[in-house]
């Protein structure tokens, strides 16, 4: 090979190879400070549509158990405060079967009687004021709960309406109507009214407990659908982090082998460009 010195094609080499190993060098860094192994979209164009898309499901997942949780709160709420329902009925039906003894005087039963109308009363404030985060509880509104992975096939709404409560209407028959348990003959608890408002009530009671069950077995199909959700979400966590997350002990040594390729470029470089150098000598 002759000795020129208008083109150095040794350094070019060793330039062009330093460079490239220098780029893996900070590519490697990156992935070790990061904890990433795709930190641009040229590290891995479709691991990077792959990772992403499995954020975009694991985000929609981790909304819907919550999503799942909290129509399982209203729903409790809304048992809870039918309970207090039943005991309310409960006490009613103990003052109906007071009233039809005979030994009781007129003020004795109009003793009963104003009770009774504080249970329907007390009644009726549960169904107006139980709330849950500011939205009414008792509504013959339904209320549709969304557990979705983020796509048009994997969203399922599970819609639940309570159903309104007052003095009037209480409980849920299996035809899913609200029972009228105090209409105007069974509105007043008297002596002669006792025996059709006992008969109502321990329908009522019935009915309430009916509507407690559906409402428990939708509690259920909630907490059923949480706990898919969060399975699922679970396991495309682990399937994203497989591909995204930086293989340590392959990157470390990468990171050595490169630290070597750096040094001995530099050098080889430094070499390249001092073989110039000896055409100077011909012109002593």
């Amino acid at each position: 090979m002759s000795l020129g010195v208008l083109n150095n094609i040794a350094a070019m080499y060793a330039q062009n190879n330093l460079n490239q190993t220098q780029a893996s060098l900070q590519k490697t860094l990156t992935q070790l400070s990061s904890g990433s192994r795709i930190n641009s979209g040229a590290d891995d164009a479709a691991g990077l549509a792959v990772a992403d898309g499995l954020a975009a499901n694991e985000a929609a997942l981790t909304q819907s158990a919550q999503n799942a949780s909290d129509g399982v709160g209203l729903l409790q709420t809304a048992d809870g405060a039918l309970a207090q329902v039943t005991n309310l009925l409960n006490r009613a039906v103990t003052l109906a079967t007071e009233a039809s003894n005979g030994t009781l005087n007129t003020s004795q039963v109009s003793a009963a009687n104003q009770e009774y109308q504080n249970i329907l009363t007390e009644i009726s404030n549960i169904g107006s004021t139980t709330n849950f985060n500011g939205n009414s509880v008792f509504t013959s509104t339904a209320t549709n709960i969304v557990v979705s992975d983020g796509t048009t096939s994997g969203t399922t709404t599970f819609s639940d309406t309570i159903g309104s409560l007052t003095s009037s209407s209480v409980g849920t028959s299996s035809g899913g109507a609200g029972v009228d348990f105090t209409a105007s003959t069974v509105s007043t608890l008297t002596a002669s009214t006792a025996q059709s408002v006992l008969v109502a009530l321990t329908s009522a009671i019935q009915d309430v407990a009916y509507q407690r069950g559906a409402i428990g077995a939708n509690i259920n199909q909630l907490n059923a659908a949480s706990n898919v959700a969060s399975a699922e979400s679970e396991n495309l966590t682990s399937a994203e982090s497989n591909i995204r997350s930086t293989n340590y002990g392959q990157a470390t040594s990468d990171m050595a082998k490169y630290q070597v390729l750096s040094q001995t470029g530099i050098s080889a470089l430094a070499q390249a460009n001092s073989v110039a150098q000896e055409v100077l000598k011909l012109l002593q």
